[in-house]
């Protein structure tokens, strides 16, 4: 009885864990290490309250994901108690590969490497160690169970995963345009021929849910400021991996140390249990850790991004929908390297370009189902009488440069 737990969330209320499956991966120090992880990375540079965890974000999935299943089972769909439990820790788990700041990270500590097949490294420890407990999950969570909507709930483009983060990360973060009708959606939930389907009457509430998700990336996720810190971190951390395998000394955790030393591969992580621990001990403290650290540390470089970033003085940024031009780059570079008397290879590390991409909704990717009251099944881009909702399946990118307040050009 000791495992019947409840925990107050500030967006849904109180959450029971209804298994001891689920409580066991809740105490598991890999899952408790989700607490120290942002759920939205550096965004609170620019919203003060965006200080939610993933553990945060997990929870909400894992009770929601339970809400979903009660209402199809409610709609006639057979969900056995197995299947029920087996869903729940798949989405509970579908985030517990994520490293310190999530994707601002991979391109730079795990190249190469993405979360979801770190998150699947995690869960074959973590059933070895419960004894087999965690099969069917882990069927469901890489789509290879039979009942393919169960992978649909997990991964897809109206998951458990979305609905949690778009509702979570909107109440931090104050970004009111980002609010979705959860409930509502779960409610126009159902299944029909193994796929996951939105009932016609809920039509509107999945508008809302691709418009809210569009102005979520653009006023939060891809913030120009938290893109400008995202981009600072990220050349920061590629500095310290120089001067760490160039042979100098930088203080910093053993984990943080692990991945600094040198990139390794999926397959070293399958074939070194002891990788994916050292991995698995790796959260934002190391990262904060380190900047305070290297604040005071002898290469300029590495002082000025770490004094920045804790100072909050970040690179002013230039957004665009039309390209940088090459020029344009190139006279930042040159004025970065006058400014800090460097060379033009080490000028790198003090600006930032590149792109930013908006996937509100892709339509050829597998959709949203609308089941409409004749029985067809139309996606949502066709079933929709707006225009906008055509118009967001359209990848939008945008162009970023960045470069020191304090750089005249």
């Amino acid at each position: 009885m000791e495992k019947k737990k409840i925990i107050n969330d500030p967006v849904y209320g109180f959450i029971t864990f209804r298994s001891d499956l689920v409580f066991d991966l809740l105490e598991h120090p890999f899952f408790q290490r989700l607490r120290h992880i942002r759920q939205i990375g550096l965004s609170e540079m620019v919203y003060p309250g965006a200080t939610h965890s993933r553990f945060h974000h997990a929870l909400g999935a894992m009770h929601l994901m339970g809400k979903v299943l009660d209402n199809l089972r409610t709609k006639g769909v057979g969900i056995s108690q197995q299947e029920f439990e087996a869903a729940q820790a798949a989405i509970l788990l579908h985030d517990i590969g994520h490293g310190p700041f999530s994707h601002a990270l991979e391109e730079t500590l795990l190249p190469g490497l993405h979360h979801e097949s770190l998150s699947y490294l995690f869960m074959q420890d973590l059933n070895r160690a419960m004894g087999g407990r965690l099969e069917l999950a882990m069927k469901i969570f890489r789509n290879s169970y039979s009942r393919k909507f169960f992978h649909q709930l997990v991964s897809s483009q109206l998951d458990i995963d979305r609905l949690d983060y778009l509702q979570r990360d909107s109440f931090y973060s104050g970004v009111v345009e980002g609010t979705i009708g959860v409930d509502r959606i779960i409610a126009m939930l159902d299944v029909q021929d193994d796929q996951l389907v939105v009932e016609e009457n809920g039509i509107y509430s999945i508008e809302n849910f691709l418009h809210a998700r569009r102005l979520m990336y653009w006023q939060l996720y891809l913030h120009k400021t938290a893109v400008s810190a995202e981009r600072m971190l990220v050349n920061l951390i590629r500095r310290a991996q120089y001067l760490c395998q160039s042979g100098q000394h930088l203080p910093a955790s053993a984990a943080l140390t692990t991945f600094l030393s040198r990139t390794y591969t999926l397959d070293e992580f399958k074939s070194q249990r002891e990788l994916l621990k050292q991995f698995g001990q790796l959260d934002d403290r190391d990262i904060w850790g380190g900047l305070k650290a290297w604040q005071d540390h002898r290469d300029p470089i590495l002082s000025e991004l770490s004094k920045a970033l804790l100072h909050r003085q970040l690179f002013q940024i230039k957004l665009s929908q039309a390209p940088i031009s090459k020029s344009m780059v190139e006279k930042v570079k040159r004025a970065v390297g006058k400014s800090r008397q460097l060379l033009q290879r080490e000028a790198r590390y003090l600006f930032s370009h590149g792109t930013v991409t908006n996937e509100a909704y892709v339509a050829e990717r597998q959709g949203i189902a609308i089941k409409m009251k004749d029985g067809r099944l139309l996606d949502i881009a066709q079933a929709s009488d707006l225009p906008s909702i055509k118009a967001i399946s359209k990848i939008v990118k945008k162009n970023y440069l960045c470069w020191p307040k304090n750089v005249s050009l």
